[in-house]
């Protein structure tokens, strides 16, 4: 099932982020953006995951890492250097070296570092998923995506707008089921194959 591919997506999870600091003064904020196969809840009855598969192909990209998802509040870059990207088993790891002469990315550090903030998101487009209807719950895995940007947030929260899209969406194959069953019961009374 094609989700809408025009909105861009936003998830949120959790994070365990680390600071570190070398002898050479550089400081780095590192953690995952996102774990495999975890369910996120998107309403009652709906959850989400994102496969060993979704990064394939997309940490070559020109990649961010933000505040917040604010785009002028850039901590590094993966085509500068500045940010590194991989996955693993776990899921999307990553590490972001802090501009010392950037008064937010130091801000930010010091956050992370007493454990004041410890959340994380990522900005995608979603290129390939697929649903599962469990029957007293839907499912969709996330199974390709472009990713644009990670974040460090203060308070990790599903994007409205993706929630209405995934809405949206369920709403319609829910409608396409009905009239297709419809359609097969009409024919089935009429003694139609």
């Amino acid at each position: 099932m094609e989700s809408d591919r025009k909105i861009r997506q936003i998830r949120s999870v959790a994070s365990e982020f680390k600071t570190r600091a070398e002898e050479t003064g550089d400081m780095y904020i590192s953690g995952y953006f996102s774990v495999f196969n975890s369910n996120y809840e998107l309403w009652p009855g709906a959850t989400e995951s994102i496969s060993e598969t979704a990064f394939d192909g997309a940490l070559a990209d020109d990649i961010r890492c933000l505040i917040d998802h604010e785009t002028r509040l850039v901590l590094g870059r993966n085509k500068a250097g500045t940010l590194e990207l991989k996955t693993d088993s776990r899921g999307l790891w990553g590490e972001v070296k802090i501009n010392p002469n950037d008064q937010d990315a130091v801000n930010l550090y010091e956050r992370v570092k007493r454990g004041d903030v410890d959340q994380c998101s990522f900005g995608f487009d979603i290129l390939d998923e697929e649903f599962e209807d469990r029957g007293d719950t839907v499912h969709w895995t996330v199974r390709k995506v472009k990713l644009y940007e990670v974040s460090v947030v203060t308070f990790p929260a599903y994007d409205d707008t993706s929630v209405t899209a995934r809405k949206a969406q369920y709403e319609e194959m829910k409608k396409r089921s009905a009239n297709l069953w419809r359609s097969r019961m009409v024919k089935k009374l009429k003694g139609e194959k």
